[in-house]
């Protein structure tokens, strides 16, 4: 599924540019693998890495009904097909329309997702599905009159502190303009807010990206379209696990317009953002915005000549340095997206422009964000390229770089009180000799494989970092475990 796209201004303004950007050459890419149809093709949604240490994600094409499929790859790159979409009758495990959206992997090891299409009703599904492939719908959109439940779910789910999964529909609702919902591990859905609700929708339309949980307990997203301008542009929202909305922010073109990408909180507490288009020459922006509000527009895509800094931005991810990473669907060197890395004071270096090697065997078009696997590397998507011909324009590949940056731990989930036990992924582990959360130590911990510790939040616990202590060094997390009440 491309992006979609809403109104457009007439006017260009004058060109600005917020940021400085430039080139670096001291990363290393390397093309994993890439589609060839059977095993799925045109992947749009960002990779998440298991406790296996293997990666996970959905592509929106491809497989044994061609509608799609589940997969897992290897950092060596052995892909393997886990589930193929459409392969109950009339779709019902979804398809249809692309299953655009990434995975979550979830506190029990499994993984959710949403497929925008297909189901009991053609309008979408909530999945659970095991590393080992068996794949349960457990919720299928439009099961309401008029789907005031939501339809065409187009982005990934998170988790709560509860333990129940948070989302965002495109469609359905009130007035078929999108919805938040509640879903439990069992398939009980809950409406929390259908947009569109205030008059002129200044409260937002059609969201595409998926919630971020914040440090405060309250969730943070987007919609693709309203808010005060009357041409739609999109918002900022805030929003309770009760359901209580607060918009943020308006998006009025020069800061952007058409946000599609989940929020990334920082280091410091404030969101971190793209814009899909818009700004001075209507190819994207970067942006911050605090929990309060406070927006600022912090970088303006293809400020450079003929836009080799880029245009379209997907999705960031926060790096272990602190710094932002991420991919432009379009423009780079080779007019084929790139990937690059942002700093929070505003710098955007180019790391790779994609159609580099002959016949744009790297990929092209790279619709996804990046995912940091605990190896340090970055890993991601493209959207077509690669060699394969079973595809219209090509099938895509999975791809990895590497900018340096050391290994380090990953909490899932990141946040628990204490007593919780939670999974702490890496890699190398086997033969660690210690856990402490921001200094306090587990006194309970186990090493279930080389990829995963299970450890339980200690007493006298703060919020902080996790560090391992293993036969080769110290792991830390690459972000602030929180200590719930």
């Amino acid at each position: 599924m491309r992006k979609i796209g809403f109104a457009k201004a007439a006017c260009i303004v004058a060109a600005f540019c917020a940021g400085t950007a430039a080139t670096s050459l001291g990363q290393t890419f390397a093309t994993l693998t890439e589609f060839d149809g059977a095993n799925g093709g045109n992947a749009e949604a960002a990779l998440v890495q298991g406790s296996s240490g293997n990666f996970y994600g959905a592509a929106a094409a491809g497989g044994g009904k061609g509608l799609g499929t589940v997969f897992d790859v290897t950092p060596a790159g052995i892909l393997t097909t886990l589930h193929n979409f459409c392969s109950k009758t009339n779709c019902a495990d979804g398809g249809g329309t692309s299953p655009g959206s990434a995975l979550l992997l979830a506190a029990n090891g499994n993984l959710y997702g949403t497929t925008s299409g297909g189901g009991a009703y053609s309008e979408g599904t909530v999945f659970e599905i095991t590393p080992a492939g068996k794949l349960t719908t457990l919720y299928s959109f439009c099961s309401q009159a008029l789907c005031a439940d939501g339809s065409q779910p187009l982005a990934s789910l998170v988790e709560g502190v509860n333990g129940n999964f948070y989302g965002t529909t495109y469609a359905g609702g009130g007035t078929n303009t999108g919805t938040v919902f509640e879903i439990t591990p069992a398939g009980k859905l809950t409406t929390l807010y259908s947009f569109c609700s205030q008059s002129g929708c200044t409260d937002g339309a059609y969201p595409q990206a998926a919630l971020v949980l914040g440090s405060d307990g309250n969730f943070y997203g987007t919609t693709a379209g309203a808010g005060d301008e009357v041409t739609g542009y999109g918002t900022i929202f805030k929003i309770s696990p009760a359901g209580k909305l607060v918009t943020l922010h308006s998006f009025d073109y020069t800061d952007g317009e058409n946000p599609q990408a989940a929020l990334v909180q920082g280091a410091n507490g404030d969101f971190y953002g793209t814009a899909y288009s818009g700004g001075s020459h209507n190819k994207g922006t970067i942006f911050q915005i605090t929990r309060g509000g406070k927006f600022t527009l912090l970088y303006i895509f293809c400020s450079l000549t003929n836009c080799t800094d880029g245009g379209d931005p997907a999705g960031l991810v926060l790096g272990s340095d602190g710094n932002f990473y991420g991919t432009t669907e379009l423009d780079g060197g080779h007019d084929y997206g790139e990937v690059f890395e942002f700093t929070p004071a505003a710098k955007l270096t180019t790391l790779y422009s994609f159609c580099s090697e002959k016949d744009c065997a790297d990929g092209i078009y790279p619709l996804a964000g990046l995912v940091q696997g605990t190896d340090g590397s970055f890993y991601g998507t493209t959207w077509r390229g690669g060699t394969s011909t079973n595809c219209t324009g090509d099938c895509g590949t999975i791809f990895s770089i590497s900018t340096g940056l050391g290994p380090f731990v990953a909490a899932t989930p990141n946040f628990g009180k204490v007593g919780y036990t939670i999974s702490i992924l890496g890699n190398d582990l086997t033969g660690a000799t210690g856990v402490s959360f921001n200094g306090t130590p587990a006194t309970t911990f186990t090493v279930v494989s080389p990829t995963l510790i299970k450890a339980t939040v200690p007493a006298g616990a703060t919020a902080g970092t996790i560090e391992v202590t293993t036969p080769g060094g110290t792991l830390s997390s690459n972000v602030t475990f929180q200590i719930l009440p």
